[in-house]
Parts: C-alpha cells; sequence; structure tokens
C-alpha cells in the first residue's frame, strides 16, 4: 500500500485543502467554557491510549476525553473502555467539527501528523501534537507560520521531558556551570524486540506496522532518540551543524525499511560539543541511558532519575544534589555517585499534561512549542538523510524559525 493509497483509506485525501472545509478567515478559536478543558484523542494506538488513561486517571479534573477517532474498529472499542462516554469517530474531520471539543490530542503515525494538526488549527482547536512535529522539513516551516498566525491557539509538541522536575533541574545545574565545560553526551535508547505489532489481517501490515517503512515513518530517530536530542536542544539553546549517521536493518531481515541498527554523531560547533546518539533493536542491556559530560563531573539520567558523578577532587555542595544529607563539601570520590532528586518523579506525559491545560487557559507559550518542534523534527529528518544516503547533513540559517 502506497502513500496515496494509505491516505485515501483513512480519509486524509481532500483534507490537504483545509480551507475549503475550515476556511481561515473565518474560522474561530472555540471558546473554553471552563477551566476543564474538553479533549479530543485523534489515534486511539498505544501512544493514544495511554494519553488517554493519562488524563483519565492523573488529570481528570482538568482535562476529560470527549471524543476519540481512529479507523480501526477494534481499537476505538479499546478507547471507549477508558472513556466510555466519549463519542467516537472513524473520520478526524468529523471530531473537529464537534463544537465541544475545545482541543485535540493528535497520536497518529508521523507521515499524518502535519495534515492532521493544520486542519485542527485551522477548525479553532488548540493541539497537543505528539513527537516528532512534522515528518518534513518543508512541513515544520510551514506549521511554524501557521501557528504564528494564530496567536489565540495553543500548540504543544509531545517531548514530555522538558516538563518533568528532574529534567529541569539538571537543565538548572548546567546552566549555572555546575558541570563545567559540556564536550560529551552520550545517548542510547535500546531494546531487543522486533518492534512488530501483531496485525489481524495481512492488509494492515503498513497500517499496523507503519514505523518500519520509510514512506510513513522516521524510524527509530524520531520515535526515540528524538527525545535526547530535544533535550540536549533545550538545555544549550542549541542545534547540531553537522550529523552523520551509521545504520542498517542488521537484526531483522524481515522486509522491514526502517533501520534497526543506528549510531549518530551530531557535532555542535558553538558548545564545541559532540552528540553521540544509538538505538538497537538487537540489545537490551543498555536500556535508556543519558549522560552529560563536562569538565566537572557527569549527569547520568533514566527516565524518573538521576545522578551525578563529580570529577576527582571536585566538592559536592547541597545546592547541586538535593534532599541528601551530608552532601555539603563533599569531595568527589563517591563511586556511586549523589542522586539530583531525593524521589523518583512521575511520568512526564503528566507534567506535559497539566502544562497543556495552563497554557490553553493563561495563552502562554509551551515549553515545547512549534519553534522547539521544528527544531527537533529537522534535526530528525536530517539524521534520517544522513542514515540513508551515507553522507553528512548540515544546518541550514533557514531551518532556525
Amino acid at each position: 500500500m502506497n502513500r496515496k493509497h494509505f491516505l485515501q483509506h483513512i480519509g486524509l485525501l481532500g483534507a490537504g485543502v483545509a480551507a475549503s472545509r475550515y476556511g481561515f478567515s473565518n474560522s474561530t478559536v472555540h471558546a473554553v467554557a471552563d477551566e476543564l478543558i474538553k479533549i479530543g484523542v485523534i489515534g486511539c494506538g498505544d501512544r493514544g491510549k495511554g494519553i488517554m488513561h493519562t488524563i483519565k486517571n492523573n488529570v481528570s479534573q482538568r482535562l476529560r476525553t470527549v471524543a476519540c477517532c481512529d479507523m480501526m474498529d477494534f481499537r476505538l472499542e479499546e478507547a471507549k473502555k477508558i472513556a466510555p462516554s466519549a463519542t467516537v469517530y472513524r473520520d478526524y474531520r468529523h471530531l473537529l467539527d464537534n463544537p465541544a471539543v475545545d482541543a485535540v490530542v493528535i497520536a497518529v503515525p508521523l507521515h499524518q501528523h502535519f495534515a492532521i494538526a493544520r486542519d485542527a488549527l485551522l477548525a479553532g482547536k488548540h493541539v497537543y501534537l505528539e513527537k516528532t512535529m512534522t515528518f518534513t522539513i518543508p512541513e515544520a516551516l510551514e506549521l511554524v507560520k501557521l501557528v504564528g498566525s494564530r496567536p489565540s491557539q495553543v500548540l504543544q509538541v509531545g517531548y514530555q521531558y522538558r516538563y518533568s522536575p528532574l529534567y529541569l533541574r539538571v537543565k538548572e545545574l548546567i546552566q549555572r556551570g555546575d558541570l563545567g565545560d559540556v564536550t560529551q553526551v552520550d545517548c542510547r535508547w535500546d531494546r531487543n524486540n522486533d518492534w512488530r505489532r501483531s496485525v489481524p489481517d495481512p492488509a494492515m501490515e503498513r497500517l499496523i506496522n507503519w514505523r518500519l517503512y520509510k514512506e510513513y515513518s522516521g524510524g527509530l530517530v524520531a520515535e526515540l532518540l528524538s527525545h535526547q536530542m530535544d533535550f540536549i536542544h533545550w538545555v544549550f539553546d542549541t542545534h547540531p551543524d553537522e550529523i552523520m549517521g551509521f545504520g542498517g536493518v542488521d537484526v531483522y531481515r524481515d522486509g522491514r525499511e526502517t533501520y534497526d541498527n543506528v549510531q549518530l554523531i551530531l557535532r555542535y560547533n558553538k558548545q564545541g560539543m559532540i552528540g553521540n546518539f544509538g538505538t538497537t533493536l538487537g540489545n537490551a542491556r543498555d536500556g535508556f541511558s543519558f549522560r552529560i559530560k563536562g569538565t566537572k563531573g557527569t549527569i547520568s539520567l533514566l527516565f524518573d532519575t538521576g545522578r551525578y558523578y563529580p570529577e576527582s577532587g571536585v566538592a559536592v555542595s547541597r545546592g547541586i544534589v538535593d534532599g541528601v544529607t551530608g552532601a555539603t563539601a563533599v569531595t568527589g570520590e563517591k563511586a556511586d555517585g549523589f542522586p539530583i532528586l531525593p524521589e523518583r518523579t512521575k511520568d512526564g506525559t503528566i507534567y506535559a499534561l497539566e502544562d497543556f491545560h495552563q497554557s490553553i487557559l493563561t495563552g502562554k507559550l509551551p515549553l515545547s512549542n512549534v519553534h522547539t518542534g521544528a527544531k527537533g523534527a529537522i534535526c530528525a529528518s536530517l539524521a534520517n538523510q544522513s542514515l540513508y544516503t551515507g553522507e553528512p547533513r548540515y544546518w541550514k540559517s533557514e531551518y532556525s524559525v
């Protein structure tokens, strides 16, 4: 099934002329009646249902799922178990016509992100758009322009670690200089599985396993490594100047097109820093690992906890380590480092959705917004270009929007 047939199957062709349905000059932002924001979820796969669970179990007093949309009936049935009162749709454009929906969560395959986000904005909805923001660089630049023309609407991109107290604390420590000069970043996100979903009908292979095909997916770079790339963009207010990628289908030779074994090297000239980003589906030993290395110490991060490892002879103060008895004026000889926060944090999606709620009510710019989302999408696209061509890719001035 090619891209055209895929889009026809899910009702996306024709949505390209969005202004004919949601007239740009005539559309208005849906008025929010009170502090409870009514959400429509477009895409009820694993991520969409995961967000529905988070809304139900953690932020139900601020957000409520009132509608959901998916082209697959079995996914809609699963979604209804999470939000029994939600109205269900098989065509997202009908969901956008629902006046009860204040905002939408878009958790669809990557190649659909731009078209649905554009239509949602033109329909007057606020948007929580899963990462990466768009599939292509031109789409990212165009979405920046569209959001800029609609200042009353919020578009937040799903890089949830920007909202975690742990990652906010790490950002503070780095910007304060507690790591010294950072010259190396080592990131991995490894698994030992084939990344496939079960397919009830062979005709649905590309619809369900879209992540494995270049026509629809940014592969492991977009789905996994872009989270860590985004954090580096945020902490250092930077972008890579040069990207070189290596990879292949080395583990699962089963007809997939996106690589299952990837290594990227990113050069950040302004910082004098090199980023090493790798992922494989053939070994899960390292799992998620994120190490930021400076002349005064190293920060090692997991999803919900992190530790600081000072270089030999570097004193550790309570200003670096929160709530750890005896941490003041300790020399850096502790082999297992020091915890950055005294307790593990919650799932980052909880904090991100809480901020989405506040951004809608107050009109403030989200931490993960269309500009930062564009940077992440462009970076992932350039990395994939390098992976598949074997040639380096370079940042251009027009990408900084």
